[in-house]
């Protein structure tokens, strides 16, 4: 949530931020329902001083002897009229509040302005002469030969969208899983967490996805929780509505979690294969930092990723996004473009964001300063680290053989038994 006191303090400053958004957003809606507000509650405080008055000036006269009736007459025909204004002030603070939280995050000033993908910036790749050449052999195909994926009993038995991942392909996406895993935790510095994989309002709501994105998440029937999108849900929640010692930043979370998304937006985009699933694995990095210290988080939580990369031997590139692509929470993001021969072309991998103390107000998530004792929101990063069904994918295009075979990376062996290749079963 923006901070409300930047918002009255600079507000052509805080609109033109968000004007940077591809022109999707402004402050007009919540600038005439805070006008309402003022003007009701100048009104309403009026009424209630004129209550206290007339209080006052009757328990006067009953002290004399003297006749109140006027007054209590008056008295009996403002309390009505005071109670009606005091609701419609609350929900006008409610709808206040509504509009300030449908707002996204301001886009940091180093990040480019742009409408949309389009004006996104490639900032690194790696290898850095590489050159992707493009196949026909799509990462479905090659799975299926192999007898790993199979699409077909997952549309008999479920419908779109789902997979099941049999023999190598189960034990390769657990492979992929536990190397990220123990390299987060081993040599980045993570604190594994195995989380629950549902959350509450509260919850979704303090780190963005309520109330814009309900569509998109899958909710249960006959109990107030949903299914998460992400770990980074019930991670970054972990500190809401506390205040943490300052001396315990930065906090590094890791976990691995299936992950469940409606794909509302998606309609005839990846209909195939495993780019856009109902339910996919994730292994999620999240941080809570000092101010001070969230950018070069930002960079160090984006390298943690790419490391994964690295170690997997898939060529991937890092773009910043710009303004009109930033996502509603994150006030800078890096994407991780891993290459896929199978589409000719790069897709995204993992999303590396910081969200400043966007979320932090929306949890009510605060540090106390270990020296002046003062408390200040946190900041909150959160990263893929990364998607593990997206990385399958890249394994499987990327090390296919004119055999129809595929190469396992070296990283991986040790967590598949020492297997160096899944090949094709007669």
């Amino acid at each position: 949530m923006l901070d409300l006191k930047a918002i009255r303090e600079r507000p052509e400053w805080v609109d033109a931020r968000l004007k940077t958004r591809g022109g999707r957003h402004d402050l007009t809606a919540f600038f005439a329902l805070e006008a309402e507000q003022r003007a009701l509650r100048a009104t309403t405080e009026g009424l209630q001083a004129r209550r206290n008055e007339i209080s006052k000036l009757i328990g006067q006269l009953k002290a004399k002897g003297e006749d109140a009736s006027s007054l209590l007459a008056e008295m009996r025909k403002l309390g009505p009229r005071l109670k009606e204004h005091e609701a419609a002030l609350r929900a006008k603070e409610e709808a206040v509040q509504e509009e300030l939280a449908r707002l996204p995050n301001l886009p940091a000033e180093d990040v480019p302005v742009g409408p949309d993908e389009s004006g996104n910036v490639v900032v690194r790749s790696w290898p850095e002469d590489f050159s992707g050449t493009a196949t026909e052999l799509n990462h479905w195909d090659i799975g299926e030969r192999l007898g790993i994926l199979d699409f077909q009993v997952a549309a008999e038995t479920l419908g779109a969208r789902f997979t099941f991942f049999r023999g190598d392909g189960a034990r390769l996406i657990r492979a992929l899983t536990s190397f990220m895993l123990d390299l987060h935790t081993r040599e980045h510095g993570y604190e594994e967490i195995l989380p629950p994989f549902l959350a509450n309002k509260e919850s979704l709501f303090g780190t963005g996805q309520l109330p814009k994105f309900e569509e998109d998440l899958f909710c249960l029937r006959d109990d107030p929780f949903y299914l998460i999108p992400t770990a980074e849900v019930p991670l970054t929640n972990m500190v809401r509505g506390q205040i943490v010692d300052e001396s315990l930043l930065p906090m590094r979370f890791t976990a691995w979690t299936a992950c469940f998304r409606r794909e509302a937006g998606a309609a005839g985009r990846d209909t195939r294969g495993l780019i856009r699933q109902h339910q996919f694995d994730k292994v999620e990095l999240v941080w809570i930092t000092r101010p001070e210290e969230s950018m070069a988080a930002l960079e160090s939580l984006t390298g943690h990723a790419e490391e994964v990369l690295k170690r997997l031997e898939l060529p991937y590139r890092t773009v910043a996004l710009c303004t009109g692509d930033l996502g509603f929470a994150s006030a800078k993001t890096y994407d991780l473009e891993v290459w896929l021969p199978g589409q000719g072309r790069y897709r995204e991998i993992s999303s590396c964001s910081n969200t400043l103390d966007f979320q932090a107000r929306r949890m009510k998530a605060r540090l106390r300063r270990t020296e002046s004792k003062t408390v200040e929101p946190v900041h909150t990063l959160n990263g893929s680290g990364i998607a593990v069904g997206r990385t399958l994918v890249a394994l499987l295009e990327n090390f296919v053989q004119p055999d129809g075979s595929v190469t396992i990376p070296d990283a991986l062996r040790p967590y598949m038994g020492g297997q160096a290749r899944i090949e094709i079963r007669g």
